[in-house]
């Protein structure tokens, strides 16, 4: 599997702001510069990357003296407005004087849950790609609340590795991957029951006075990312050669393998990035006939819904106990469907006036967790 990622030709870096700063919290030009430095190696190699930056709050509080992060919602937003452009400035002026540029993308979560959305950000990093420039994605701290905002940046980097289908995600830490207690490093993480029986119980998570993510924040992100098929590779950011040694098949870091199983892009977006609108409960013999027999979900296999949604829109799906198992996009709204849940296809037109088709959600339009 080492071998096998040497080839990736789309990669996702992923540089909190403890990669970028030293130990008093000021960015330090030569953690900058060693980033920086191996990002043009990787693009002088063909490669195409997207860098996912934290430090726009970091760079603000230097900026203005501040040396204890804010807690409150509008001075953590005025930081970020404050150093974003700093931020920017120095990648630009690094990459810019080796021939290179650099494009700011700032995204909010809200912005991919949108299936039009999502693919305009995907159209727009794929045209940065053939220009050969080098996208640098934050959140958008500066209108980002807790509705709509990713939470940190690790997670924010799944997204964007989905974004793109990119064939590698190498998220920076401030070890060499993942340790247990005893000592010893985890090489390679093969499936999500490993995070959960093994890695779990050894975290030891803290947190800095200018960084939101951690250790338990990384492997939530690892393991959204081996259910969508991205490996990922957990690095310390701090060596000058880390990056380097993953594509020179160094035994280095920790990688959590991508899952086999590859479900198309639009059932990603279902699974991962749309917006739950409203959940649908269904029967025991619905939930058998989605999962076993593998059919499309008709009304009458519907008991309850819940929330307000309209056609188009993604809903949860839950059984009779209330488990959620899947996802999926409804064909009637919200007000239609109170109205034949429960009742045979062959009522829909009597009821409603009309029919859009016999399935409330289609088969190729379900997703279920494993």
């Amino acid at each position: 599997m080492r071998e096998a990622i040497r080839s990736s030709q789309r990669i996702v870096i992923k540089a909190g702001t403890s990669i970028l700063t030293g130990r008093d919290g000021w960015i330090q030009e030569d953690h900058f510069s060693n980033l920086c430095r191996q990002i043009v190696d990787l693009v002088d190699a063909k490669k195409q990357v997207v860098l996912v930056s934290s430090g726009a709050i970091a760079f603000g509080m230097q900026m203005t003296g501040i040396k204890k992060r804010p807690r409150n919602m509008p001075r953590l937003q005025a930081c970020a407005a404050i150093g974003q452009g700093g931020l920017m400035h120095a990648y630009e002026r690094y990459f810019s004087g080796r021939g290179l540029h650099a494009a700011q993308l700032l995204l909010t979560r809200d912005g991919l849950e949108i299936r039009k959305r999502f693919l305009g950000a995907r159209h727009t990093l794929d045209e940065l790609f053939k220009m050969k420039v080098i996208p640098i994605v934050n959140e958008n701290d500066t209108v980002a609340t807790e509705e709509i905002a990713f939470g940190d940046n690790d997670i924010l980097s799944v997204h964007v590795a989905h974004l793109i289908h990119a064939d590698l995600l190498i998220m920076l830490s401030d070890v060499d991957g993942f340790y247990l207690q005893d000592g010893s490093r985890i090489r390679q993480v093969s499936s999500e029951s490993e995070i959960d029986s093994e890695l779990v119980r050894h975290l030891k998570d803290t947190r800095k006075e200018r960084t939101v993510g951690g250790m338990k924040a990384k492997l939530e992100a690892a393991r959204v990312a081996m259910r969508l098929g991205v490996p990922l590779v957990m690095v310390n950011g701090h060596d000058e050669k880390g990056i380097r040694k993953i594509f020179e098949g160094e035994d280095v870091g920790t990688l959590f393998v991508e899952q086999r199983e590859k479900k198309n892009a639009r059932r990603k977006w279902i699974a991962f990035s749309a917006a739950r609108k409203g959940a649908l409960i269904l029967d025991a013999g619905a939930c058998e006939a989605l999962r076993v027999k593998k059919k499309s979900l008709l009304p009458k296999g519907i008991v309850q819904l819940e929330g307000e949604f309209e056609k188009g829109q993604v809903v949860e799906l839950r059984s009779p106990s209330g488990e959620v198992f899947g996802r999926g996009v409804v064909r009637y709204s919200s007000q239609e469907l109170k109205r034949i849940l429960g009742r045979k296809t062959s009522e829909i037109e009597e009821i409603l006036g009309y029919k859009y088709q016999d399935e409330v959600i289609q088969r190729n339009d379900l997703v279920f967790w494993e």
